[in-house]
Protein backbone atom coordinates (compact mmCIF):
# COMPACT_ATOMS: atom_id res chain seq x y z
CA UNK A 1 0.00 0.00 0.00
CA UNK A 2 2.75 2.47 1.02
CA UNK A 3 4.39 1.83 -2.38
CA UNK A 4 1.35 2.11 -4.31
CA UNK A 5 0.81 5.47 -2.65
CA UNK A 6 4.04 6.81 -3.53
CA UNK A 7 3.51 6.05 -7.00
CA UNK A 8 0.58 7.68 -7.05
CA UNK A 9 2.00 10.51 -5.44
CA UNK A 10 4.19 11.35 -7.57
CA UNK A 11 3.01 12.13 -11.14
CA UNK A 12 1.17 15.26 -8.81
CA UNK A 13 5.07 16.63 -7.39
CA UNK A 14 6.43 16.65 -10.78
CA UNK A 15 3.54 18.72 -12.04
CA UNK A 16 3.36 21.09 -9.60
CA UNK A 17 6.80 21.26 -9.90
CA UNK A 18 7.02 22.26 -13.40
CA UNK A 19 4.22 24.58 -12.83
CA UNK A 20 6.14 26.74 -10.58
CA UNK A 21 8.95 26.77 -13.07
CA UNK A 22 7.09 27.88 -15.51
CA UNK A 23 4.95 30.62 -13.72
CA UNK A 24 6.07 34.39 -14.01
CA UNK A 25 8.08 36.30 -10.97
CA UNK A 26 5.84 37.04 -8.43
CA UNK A 27 4.77 41.07 -8.10
CA UNK A 28 7.64 42.49 -5.54
CA UNK A 29 10.31 40.29 -6.01
CA UNK A 30 14.04 41.87 -5.87
CA UNK A 31 15.18 43.48 -8.94
CA UNK A 32 17.93 42.68 -11.20
CA UNK A 33 21.15 44.95 -10.76
CA UNK A 34 24.30 45.53 -13.60
CA UNK A 35 26.65 45.48 -10.79
CA UNK A 36 27.28 45.78 -7.30
CA UNK A 37 30.53 46.71 -5.30
CA UNK A 38 31.45 48.22 -1.90
CA UNK A 39 31.71 52.15 -1.30
CA UNK A 40 32.66 54.36 1.23
CA UNK A 41 30.87 57.81 2.25
CA UNK A 42 33.48 60.38 1.66
CA UNK A 43 33.17 64.23 1.29
CA UNK A 44 35.09 65.76 -2.20
CA UNK A 45 38.83 67.01 -1.05
CA UNK A 46 38.54 64.65 1.99
CA UNK A 47 38.45 65.92 5.75
CA UNK A 48 40.42 69.08 6.31
CA UNK A 49 43.68 68.98 8.56
CA UNK A 50 44.67 72.49 10.09
CA UNK A 51 47.87 72.41 11.65
CA UNK A 52 50.04 75.10 12.48
CA UNK A 53 52.05 76.58 9.96
CA UNK A 54 54.69 78.52 12.63
CA UNK A 55 56.38 76.30 15.13
CA UNK A 56 55.05 78.04 18.43
CA UNK A 57 52.95 77.54 21.74
CA UNK A 58 49.20 77.25 21.52
CA UNK A 59 47.82 80.15 23.97
CA UNK A 60 44.05 79.48 23.61
CA UNK A 61 41.37 76.87 21.97
CA UNK A 62 38.75 78.82 20.71
CA UNK A 63 36.54 75.52 19.69
CA UNK A 64 35.40 72.53 20.83
CA UNK A 65 34.53 68.99 19.18
CA UNK A 66 30.89 68.86 17.40
CA UNK A 67 31.20 73.09 16.76
CA UNK A 68 30.24 74.12 13.50
CA UNK A 69 32.47 77.04 12.33
CA UNK A 70 32.27 79.32 9.40
CA UNK A 71 34.86 80.26 6.72
CA UNK A 72 37.04 82.41 8.55
CA UNK A 73 36.23 81.94 11.94
CA UNK A 74 38.90 81.55 15.20
CA UNK A 75 40.01 78.23 15.94
CA UNK A 76 42.66 79.00 18.09
CA UNK A 77 45.92 80.98 18.33
CA UNK A 78 49.76 80.39 19.05
CA UNK A 79 51.65 82.55 21.16
CA UNK A 80 52.12 86.09 19.58
CA UNK A 81 55.17 87.90 21.93
CA UNK A 82 57.61 87.49 19.49
CA UNK A 83 55.33 88.19 16.03
CA UNK A 84 54.09 91.72 17.60
CA UNK A 85 57.52 92.39 18.16
CA UNK A 86 58.67 91.67 14.89
CA UNK A 87 55.51 94.17 13.30
CA UNK A 88 56.50 97.37 16.16
CA UNK A 89 60.06 96.77 15.09
CA UNK A 90 59.44 96.79 11.41
CA UNK A 91 56.87 100.13 11.73
CA UNK A 92 59.62 101.74 13.18
CA UNK A 93 61.97 101.15 10.21
CA UNK A 94 59.21 101.63 7.75
CA UNK A 95 58.81 105.27 10.04
CA UNK A 96 62.24 106.14 9.89
CA UNK A 97 62.59 105.49 5.86
CA UNK A 98 59.82 107.87 5.37
CA UNK A 99 61.51 110.59 7.61
CA UNK A 100 64.60 110.34 5.75
CA UNK A 101 63.07 110.51 2.46
CA UNK A 102 61.28 113.91 3.80
CA UNK A 103 64.40 115.09 4.57
CA UNK A 104 65.68 114.28 1.18
CA UNK A 105 63.26 115.73 -0.21
CA UNK A 106 63.09 119.15 2.01
CA UNK A 107 66.84 119.28 0.52
CA UNK A 108 66.71 118.70 -2.70
CA UNK A 109 63.82 121.04 -3.46
CA UNK A 110 66.34 124.09 -2.17
CA UNK A 111 68.77 122.90 -3.79
CA UNK A 112 66.96 122.78 -6.83
CA UNK A 113 66.34 126.29 -5.86
CA UNK A 114 69.93 127.21 -5.03
CA UNK A 115 71.21 125.66 -8.19
CA UNK A 116 68.25 127.69 -10.52
CA UNK A 117 68.91 131.26 -9.00
CA UNK A 118 73.11 130.70 -9.73
CA UNK A 119 72.33 129.25 -13.25
CA UNK A 120 70.04 132.35 -13.85
CA UNK A 121 73.09 134.67 -12.53
CA UNK A 122 75.40 133.35 -14.63
CA UNK A 123 73.43 133.65 -17.80
CA UNK A 124 72.66 137.62 -17.18
CA UNK A 125 76.50 137.77 -16.28
CA UNK A 126 76.34 138.52 -12.43
CA UNK A 127 77.35 135.05 -11.44
CA UNK A 128 80.29 132.73 -11.44
CA UNK A 129 79.24 129.57 -13.95
CA UNK A 130 81.52 127.15 -11.91
CA UNK A 131 79.16 127.67 -8.98
CA UNK A 132 76.05 127.46 -10.77
CA UNK A 133 77.88 123.77 -12.51
CA UNK A 134 78.60 122.70 -8.71
CA UNK A 135 74.89 123.47 -7.67
CA UNK A 136 73.77 121.60 -10.29
CA UNK A 137 75.65 118.51 -9.61
CA UNK A 138 74.57 118.43 -5.84
CA UNK A 139 71.14 118.48 -7.32
CA UNK A 140 72.01 115.40 -8.91
CA UNK A 141 73.51 113.93 -6.42
CA UNK A 142 70.13 114.45 -3.94
CA UNK A 143 67.99 113.53 -6.88
CA UNK A 144 69.93 110.18 -6.52
CA UNK A 145 69.67 109.40 -2.62
CA UNK A 146 65.76 110.37 -3.31
CA UNK A 147 65.73 107.18 -5.52
CA UNK A 148 67.55 105.24 -3.24
CA UNK A 149 65.44 106.70 -0.05
CA UNK A 150 62.21 105.38 -2.15
CA UNK A 151 63.59 102.00 -2.34
CA UNK A 152 64.33 102.24 1.21
CA UNK A 153 61.14 103.01 1.97
CA UNK A 154 59.38 100.22 -0.28
CA UNK A 155 61.81 97.79 1.46
CA UNK A 156 60.29 98.77 4.76
CA UNK A 157 56.97 98.22 3.67
CA UNK A 158 57.60 94.79 2.53
CA UNK A 159 59.34 94.27 5.57
CA UNK A 160 55.82 95.87 7.73
CA UNK A 161 53.62 93.12 5.55
CA UNK A 162 56.01 90.09 6.38
CA UNK A 163 55.52 91.02 9.88
CA UNK A 164 52.09 91.40 9.67
CA UNK A 165 51.81 88.30 7.70
CA UNK A 166 53.96 86.00 10.62
CA UNK A 167 51.44 87.44 13.02
CA UNK A 168 48.46 86.33 11.49
CA UNK A 169 49.67 82.75 10.94
CA UNK A 170 49.69 82.87 14.29
CA UNK A 171 45.69 82.56 14.73
CA UNK A 172 44.56 79.76 13.12
CA UNK A 173 41.25 80.11 10.93
CA UNK A 174 38.88 77.63 9.45
CA UNK A 175 39.39 77.75 5.95
CA UNK A 176 35.69 76.64 4.84
CA UNK A 177 32.23 75.94 6.86
CA UNK A 178 32.84 73.31 8.13
CA UNK A 179 32.35 70.85 11.26
CA UNK A 180 34.77 70.25 14.08
CA UNK A 181 35.80 66.75 14.22
CA UNK A 182 38.76 66.49 16.51
CA UNK A 183 40.85 68.94 18.38
CA UNK A 184 44.36 67.43 19.58
CA UNK A 185 45.99 70.35 20.89
CA UNK A 186 45.41 72.66 24.60
CA UNK A 187 46.76 75.64 25.75
CA UNK A 188 50.01 75.22 26.22
CA UNK A 189 51.20 72.92 24.24
CA UNK A 190 53.98 73.00 21.64
CA UNK A 191 53.16 72.67 18.39
CA UNK A 192 55.59 72.83 14.57
CA UNK A 193 54.29 72.40 10.81
CA UNK A 194 55.30 68.84 11.72
CA UNK A 195 53.37 67.81 14.11
CA UNK A 196 49.81 66.40 13.93
CA UNK A 197 46.81 68.56 12.85
CA UNK A 198 45.55 70.54 15.82
CA UNK A 199 42.04 70.87 13.80
CA UNK A 200 39.93 68.01 11.99
CA UNK A 201 37.37 69.73 10.32
CA UNK A 202 34.54 67.80 8.25
CA UNK A 203 33.66 70.38 5.28
CA UNK A 204 29.51 70.91 5.56
CA UNK A 205 29.34 69.70 1.94
CA UNK A 206 27.12 67.02 0.22
CA UNK A 207 28.60 63.60 0.95
CA UNK A 208 29.64 61.57 -1.89
CA UNK A 209 29.90 57.83 -2.21
CA UNK A 210 33.88 56.42 -3.54
CA UNK A 211 32.35 52.77 -4.36
CA UNK A 212 35.31 50.07 -5.75
CA UNK A 213 34.19 48.16 -9.40
CA UNK A 214 35.77 44.99 -9.82
CA UNK A 215 36.98 44.35 -13.55
CA UNK A 216 34.00 42.44 -14.57
CA UNK A 217 31.97 45.27 -13.55
CA UNK A 218 33.63 48.58 -15.03
CA UNK A 219 32.23 48.34 -18.22
CA UNK A 220 28.27 47.64 -17.06
CA UNK A 221 28.34 51.02 -15.15
CA UNK A 222 28.00 54.16 -16.86
CA UNK A 223 27.90 58.10 -15.61
CA UNK A 224 24.04 58.67 -15.11
CA UNK A 225 22.91 55.79 -14.23
CA UNK A 226 21.08 55.20 -11.28
CA UNK A 227 22.19 53.18 -8.22
CA UNK A 228 20.98 52.11 -4.52
CA UNK A 229 23.13 52.83 -1.54
CA UNK A 230 22.87 50.75 1.64
CA UNK A 231 24.80 50.32 4.70
CA UNK A 232 26.89 47.59 4.38
CA UNK A 233 26.06 45.26 7.52
CA UNK A 234 23.72 42.03 8.01
CA UNK A 235 20.05 42.62 9.76
CA UNK A 236 18.25 45.62 8.67
CA UNK A 237 19.93 48.37 6.55
CA UNK A 238 19.01 51.51 5.43
CA UNK A 239 19.09 52.51 2.01
CA UNK A 240 19.06 55.96 -0.60
CA UNK A 241 18.89 56.19 -4.73
CA UNK A 242 21.83 57.79 -6.11
CA UNK A 243 23.57 58.53 -9.56
CA UNK A 244 27.00 57.70 -11.11
CA UNK A 245 28.87 60.70 -11.40
CA UNK A 246 32.27 59.65 -12.46
CA UNK A 247 33.41 55.58 -13.50
CA UNK A 248 37.26 56.49 -13.06
CA UNK A 249 39.98 55.25 -15.94
CA UNK A 250 42.93 53.96 -14.02
CA UNK A 251 42.92 50.48 -11.94
CA UNK A 252 44.47 49.81 -8.60
CA UNK A 253 44.30 48.45 -5.50
CA UNK A 254 41.38 47.81 -3.38
CA UNK A 255 40.76 49.97 -0.10
CA UNK A 256 37.40 48.08 0.87
CA UNK A 257 38.41 44.74 1.08
CA UNK A 258 39.46 42.79 4.10
CA UNK A 259 40.07 39.67 2.82
CA UNK A 260 44.11 40.24 2.76
CA UNK A 261 44.92 37.16 -0.29
CA UNK A 262 42.07 39.09 -2.40
CA UNK A 263 43.11 42.74 -1.54
CA UNK A 264 46.84 41.51 -3.14
CA UNK A 265 45.47 40.74 -6.20
CA UNK A 266 42.12 42.37 -6.30
CA UNK A 267 42.08 45.13 -9.37
CA UNK A 268 39.42 48.00 -8.84
CA UNK A 269 38.38 51.28 -10.69
CA UNK A 270 37.09 54.11 -8.27
CA UNK A 271 33.08 55.01 -9.35
CA UNK A 272 31.85 58.20 -7.83
CA UNK A 273 28.19 58.69 -7.48
CA UNK A 274 26.21 61.79 -5.73
CA UNK A 275 22.77 60.91 -3.45
CA UNK A 276 19.52 62.21 -5.24
CA UNK A 277 18.12 63.73 -1.71
CA UNK A 278 21.59 64.22 -0.08
CA UNK A 279 20.75 62.42 3.64
CA UNK A 280 21.33 63.44 7.30
CA UNK A 281 21.92 59.69 8.75
CA UNK A 282 24.70 59.05 6.55
CA UNK A 283 28.73 59.54 8.36
CA UNK A 284 31.57 60.24 6.67
CA UNK A 285 33.96 56.80 6.10
CA UNK A 286 31.14 54.91 6.71
CA UNK A 287 31.10 51.43 4.50
CA UNK A 288 27.91 51.24 2.17
CA UNK A 289 27.05 48.58 -0.72
CA UNK A 290 26.08 50.18 -4.06
CA UNK A 291 23.87 48.25 -6.73
CA UNK A 292 23.81 49.71 -9.88
CA UNK A 293 21.29 49.46 -12.34
CA UNK A 294 17.47 49.69 -12.29
CA UNK A 295 16.34 51.55 -8.77
CA UNK A 296 13.75 49.45 -6.62
CA UNK A 297 10.42 50.14 -7.76
CA UNK A 298 8.28 52.16 -5.00
CA UNK A 299 10.87 52.21 -2.19
CA UNK A 300 11.63 56.21 -1.30
CA UNK A 301 14.73 57.03 -0.21
CA UNK A 302 15.67 55.95 3.16
CA UNK A 303 13.44 52.74 3.70
CA UNK A 304 14.57 50.42 5.94
CA UNK A 305 14.94 46.60 4.59
CA UNK A 306 15.92 43.12 5.26
CA UNK A 307 19.30 42.73 3.13
CA UNK A 308 19.30 39.24 1.53
CA UNK A 309 21.91 39.94 -1.15
CA UNK A 310 25.14 38.78 -2.00
CA UNK A 311 28.37 41.22 -1.14
CA UNK A 312 30.82 41.72 -3.71
CA UNK A 313 34.24 40.26 -4.01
Amino acid sequence: MRTLGLIFLLPVLLATACSRDTSPVAEGAAPTYVAVARGRVEVEGGLLKVGAPREGTLSSIAVREGDRVTQGQVLGTLGTEAARLHVAVAEATLAQARAQRELLDTKLRAARTYAQRLAEAAEAGAGDGQSADAAATAVQALATERIAADAGVALAMRKREEARHELALRTLRAPMAAEVVRVTGQPGARVSPGSDPVFTLLPLTTPIVRAELTEPFVDAVSTGMPARVSTDGGGTERSWQARVLHVGRVFGMSTLEDDPQQHAVLRTVSCILTFDRPPDEVRVGQRVLVRFGEAIAGEPPGIVRKSGETKPR
